[in-house]
């Protein structure tokens, strides 16, 4: 078996899937980033291939563009990034990082949703570093901001 080099979380969102995805990727720049940090689509070309732009801003002016590609977008259940390649929307690639491969995916469970997202790594050390990034506490507080705007939207509806 190959190793995945992977970090995940997982939750249950009481929100049914279809507004899970809703949020999960129209509303990003609400939740991709933990606060006080914010996130702001530069560009998102929402298929196999396509431009996945972000530009990441911190409390103290902290700058940090987060480019790369789609590898899969499977609407209403998944979408996979990559930091190793940048494409130019002309279906031109151009070598990058790489740090990871990133999933966020949705599946029905009861009458909510279970929410997953994680990221692979090149090599232990890209693993290692991503740990001490914070990913565990980083990537929950997100999964909170959206889990919380899923179960108000739902609330609300």
């Amino acid at each position: 078996m190959t190793e995945t080099r992977e970090l995940k979380i997982t939750r249950y969102i009481d929100a049914p899937p279809e507004k899970v995805w809703d949020v999960m990727v129209n509303r990003q720049a609400e939740w991709f980033c933990p606060k006080p940090w914010r996130a702001e689509v530069d560009c998102q070309e929402r298929r196999p291939g396509g431009r996945a732009e972000m530009t990441f801003y911190g409390p103290d002016g902290e700058v940090m563009p987060q480019n790369g590609i789609y590898l899969a977008w499977d609407e209403g259940h998944r979408f996979v990034t990559t930091d190793a390649a940048v494409a130019d929307g002309d279906g031109n690639f151009t070598p990058a990082g790489p740090f990871l491969i990133a999933y966020w995916q949705v599946e029905p469970e009861g009458s909510g949703t279970r929410y997953t997202a994680g990221a692979r790594h090149w090599t232990d050390e890209k693993l290692e570093e991503h740990k001490a990034m914070g990913f565990e506490p980083g990537w929950n507080a997100c999964a909170d901001q959206l889990q919380a705007l899923c179960e108000e939207a739902t609330a609300e509806a």
